[in-house]
């Protein structure tokens, strides 16, 4: 299987196309066993290709002893981008995709997608907030709160978990924020999404997981509980009083989660209480 959009399609070479793909040169951002991550340009423009080379059976069975599925193909991401895109979440575009082999052990494949210019992560907007600060600073967090519980909404009622769910995961377009005015668009592009897991409805354990990942990343980013409390209730799309009177022992599991992960990333105690 092989599928590029029209400007791939023109500017790629017509014969051992998935082969010239799979070997492009350019700038290796990652490369790990099996799979590598490298930014090309072609016709002019640049893109991000993910290459999965087959990762044998050594690799498909440890992962399977110790109850994970491996990662085979860039099947899952794309996959991931298409059920995310019904949900109405942003995701990066795909632009080419391949997939060549029957066994897992020996499948290759890849996943390209245009390169996103111009962005920024919430973890480094975050940092410094754009130089913005009084109340249109508190303004554009709640804006970008709200944003993120939506997609995080969006993401569990769809039966999706993406295990990586911190704000370095969250892009959006850069800009001059000293002259950001409520109102302004803001846009989320959610990303990383090659460990997206896709079922019926998502375990409590994976929603504690995502939600205690999120909440982790985002306490050096001067959330209050008041903040906490407007995600909850964005999130379940109720009061968020009556969310923790149903249900407290989730979001405290959640609360744990996230401490558990801070504490030894950071060597101290989050400035956030519960």
């Amino acid at each position: 299987m092989l599928e590029l959009d029209e400007h791939l399609r023109a500017h790629l070479p017509k014969e051992n196309t998935f082969e010239w793909l799979m070997n492009v040169e350019g700038k290796v951002h990652r490369a790990v066993k099996n799979r590598r991550t490298v930014e090309f340009e072609v016709g002019g423009r640049r893109y991000f290709i993910k290459a999965h080379r087959g990762a044998g059976w050594g690799e498909v069975l440890k992962n399977v002893s110790y109850g994970r599925a491996p990662i085979v193909s860039a099947e899952p991401e794309w996959r991931a981008i298409e059920a995310l895109k019904r949900a109405g979440v942003t995701t990066p575009a795909v632009a080419g995709k391949g997939l060549r082999g029957r066994a897992p052990a020996d499948l290759e494949s890849f996943i390209v997608m245009p390169a996103l210019d111009g962005m920024i992560s919430l973890e480094d907007f975050t940092r410094d907030w754009g130089g913005l600060s009084g109340k249109r600073r508190v303004l554009l967090k709640r804006v970008l709160l709200r944003s993120i519980a939506e997609i995080a909404r969006r993401l569990h009622g769809a039966g999706m978990n993406h295990r990586d769910f911190y704000l370095c995961h969250f892009l959006m377009r850069d800009r001059a924020w000293t002259k950001w005015m409520p109102g302004d668009a803001v846009e989320l592009v959610l990303i990383d999404l090659h460990r997206v897991q896709i079922r019926e409805q998502v375990p409590e354990r994976w929603l504690v997981k995502d939600l205690g990942g999120l909440l982790f990343s985002a306490m050096d980013a001067g959330l209050t509980r008041r903040d906490l409390l407007r995600f909850i209730a964005v999130y379940r799309r109720r009061p968020w009083r009556d969310v923790l009177e149903q249900e407290a022992a989730f979001w405290r599991k959640v609360w744990s989660n996230a401490v558990r992960l801070y504490r030894p990333f950071h060597h101290r105690e989050p400035p956030l209480e519960w």
